[in-house]
Order: structure tokens, then C-alpha cells, then sequence
């Protein structure tokens, strides 16, 4: 993905509100479920890391690109942007530049 690309997802990202919450539990194979269920359906998603969770945002987020085989867009903080695009041409609702 290059940095114009990146960029392009950071900015739609922006107004997204967080779909999934990460907390004490960390990553269970429910939320990774979730977590893939979601990026089928959206292409991009923001998922949000509660106080409560010990593991780092950057951790999780390389944990879940590869079990969903996403990509991370972002992570600032306890906020995790990952995008995967859709497998058909005429399915995908994010059309990179």
C-alpha cells in the first residue's frame, strides 16, 4: 500500500465511528471473528482498545492483520484502523487511488 493510498483510508477513517471494543480479555477468537466478519462487510474499520486491555494497540493490531489478512491503516493510541479490500472488483465500496 503506498502513503497516498494510506492517507486516502487515514481520511475516510476520520469520521468512522469505532465498530468493535477491545477489552480485559485481549484478543479471543470471537473478536477476531468479529473482527473479519466486519471487514467483509465494510472493506475498513476502526476498532477501539479499552483501558482495561494490557496488550499494546501496535501488538494487537499486527495480531489481527495477520489473522484477518488485513492490512493496518493506523494505530494512534488505543485506536486501530485496518482495511482489507474486497475479493470481487464490483463488490468493493473503497475504491483506492
Amino acid at each position: 500500500m503506498t502513503s497516498k493510498q494510506r492517507s486516502y483510508l487515514k481520511g475516510l477513517a476520520m469520521t468512522m465511528d469505532a465498530v468493535l471494543q477491545i477489552g480485559k480479555s485481549s484478543l479471543t477468537p470471537e473478536i477476531t471473528k468479529s473482527v473479519e466478519e466486519a471487514l467483509n462487510a465494510r472493506e475498513l474499520i476502526k476498532i477501539h482498545v479499552l483501558k482495561n486491555c494490557a496488550d499494546d494497540g501496535k501488538d494487537l493490531a499486527q495480531i489481527l492483520a495477520e489473522r484477518t489478512h488485513s492490512e493496518v491503516v493506523q494505530v494512534i493510541g488505543k485506536m486501530i484502523v485496518l482495511y482489507k479490500p474486497a475479493k470481487e472488483e464490483k463488490d468493493r465500496k473503497i475504491v483506492l487511488p
